[in-house]
């Protein structure tokens, strides 16, 4: 009877001792900007498996800024974290940040964008989306609607993000096919509603004729919808990206035409279960690829549905 005890006291202490160890994980996470709508979900989503999986989560913002990123990655180390989760500032500056983590042994995962680095060391993963195959699918949606004729404009994200130039190289991929459809005007809002708005209105006054935009983000498809309406302009086609409960609103009551789901869950679970991975050294991908899908009027209650 001494002995069955003993081993039911050994089992709850290792059992315990084991989900301690766990519950003492800590991953540092730097997000670009706090100000970003999607990225907003992309943490919400991350903190619910955190909770989970008893991992504590340290979450920064860079503000858009790379030596404050690059900060906050060193201070991580500093404070031995277990992994680093970054969503960079900069696509093309990233080999700083992967270079302090590397070094210190410590596993780095990059989240949403992918770094400019075509092959990606040891001990760092990349979980993202096919930018491009995103604007495939706006682009698509759209030559079909118009017949293949008509003039376009495209609304740029964040200049310094591949994001940015992937998506908008996946619409004119298409669009190469479709010699009728005329892109008109390609401007930067930064990813920003407000200025997607004031840019449209801009082009709007300045008599452009459009037939559809083509915004990188949800965004800056709401703010372009919503001068267009201010406009009375209610037949111009607005595709945006990502699949944000704005988004899909926007679209439920067409306001918007259509977006592309981006895997705001997906990517954050992704990016933390390749963490854990990395810290306790199980195999796994280095390029984890999260899968982009159309929204359309048809569907878009299927996608509300997953993302409440």
């Amino acid at each position: 009877m001494q002995k069955k005890t003993r081993f039911a006291t050994l089992a709850l202490s290792l059992l315990l001792g084991s989900s301690a160890a766990l519950a003492d994980l800590k991953v540092g996470v730097t997000m670009s900007s706090f100000d970003d709508n999607y990225l907003t979900y992309v943490r919400e989503y991350m903190t619910k498996k955190a909770k989970t999986d008893g991992v504590q989560l340290q979450f920064e913002d860079a503000r858009n800024d790379v030596v404050k990123q690059l900060s906050q990655v060193q201070s991580f180390i500093s404070q031995k974290v277990d992994a680093v989760i970054v969503n960079p500032v900069d696509t093309a500056a990233t080999r700083t940040l992967t270079e302090a983590a590397t070094k210190a042994g410590v596993p780095i995962v990059y989240i949403n964008r992918r770094p400019d680095d075509p092959k990606l060391p040891a001990g760092v993963v990349a979980v993202t989306s096919d930018d491009k195959e995103a604007g495939r699918l706006q682009a698509q949606y759209v030559a079909d609607k118009l017949g293949g004729k008509g003039q376009v404009a495209i609304l740029l994200g964040d200049l310094a993000n591949n994001s940015t130039h992937n998506r908008t190289a996946g619409v004119k991929e298409v669009l190469a096919k479709y010699p009728d459809i005329k892109i008109v005007e390609e401007q930067t809002a930064a990813w920003q509603r407000d200025k997607s708005m004031d840019l449209t209105s801009n082009w709007l006054l300045a008599g452009k004729e459009l037939n559809a935009i083509f915004a990188n983000n949800d965004e800056m498809a709401i703010g372009a919808a919503m001068a267009l309406r201010q406009a009375g302009k209610k037949d111009v086609l607005v595709t945006g990206v990502d699949g944000t409960p704005d988004g899909l609103a926007a679209i439920k009551r067409g306001l918007v035409t259509v977006s592309v789901f981006q895997d705001a869950k997906g990517q954050a679970e992704g990016a933390l279960d390749a963490a854990l991975k990395m810290i306790n050294k199980t195999p796994g991908e280095q390029n984890v690829l999260i899968p982009f899908r159309l929204i359309t009027p048809e569907n878009v209650a299927e996608f509300q549905a997953m993302t409440k």
